[in-house]
């Protein structure tokens, strides 16, 4: 009887840790996009980034089935998308795009990294009325990092206006609706 109460004991623990675990899944995404762009292997950083929006995608979702929510789960959760959906879309632009605007190109990528953790803090201290307010960070990340596949396309300063772009939407207060 003791094997199967221990055995009952480390399945609820795993499951209330699952919702976290899958966003711990995101920040090790987020971390080895970051680690590929700045080694040249951006394709696979792009890859990355996607499997972390997936596993974002989910992490909400299952701490809401399991009953799981907690205030170290939010926070845990803006930490990752800052890393996520903040610091790795725009190493990844930066370095294959902005490095030749120099100090202005640097300048550009910390406004919109700076402008995703903006959104977040103002995130984790609001009610949540069912609105986002100002565009979500794995929203802007995921534009940044699709736009990976107009390099070729757009001239290298158009990218500068997709950084102001993003960064104006993510601290501005329009509200969403959430889905």
């Amino acid at each position: 009887m003791l094997i199967i109460e221990r055995m009952d004991s480390t399945i609820k623990k795993l499951r209330s840790q699952t919702a976290n675990m899958l966003t711990i899944g995101n920040m090790t995404f987020g971390g080895a996009s970051i680690m590929a762009s700045l080694n040249g292997f951006y394709s696979y950083s792009v890859l990355f980034i996607f499997i972390a929006a997936f596993l974002d995608r989910f992490d909400g979702m299952v701490a809401r089935k399991f009953n799981q929510e907690s205030e170290l789960g939010k926070q845990l959760d803006s930490m990752s998308d800052i890393i996520s959906f903040g610091v790795a879309p725009a190493i990844l632009i930066y370095e294959l795009v902005l490095t030749v605007f120099g100090i202005t190109g640097m300048v550009f990528t910390v406004i919109y990294i700076a402008s995703g953790a903006f959104r977040l803090a103002r995130f984790n201290i609001s009610e949540s009325n069912g609105y986002f307010v100002g565009l979500p960070i794995t929203a802007a990340g995921t534009v940044v990092t699709l736009s990976f596949f107009g390099i070729s396309v757009f001239p290298p300063v158009a990218f500068m206006f997709l950084f102001m772009i993003c960064s104006i939407l993510m601290i501005s207060t329009f509200t969403l609706r959430k889905v």
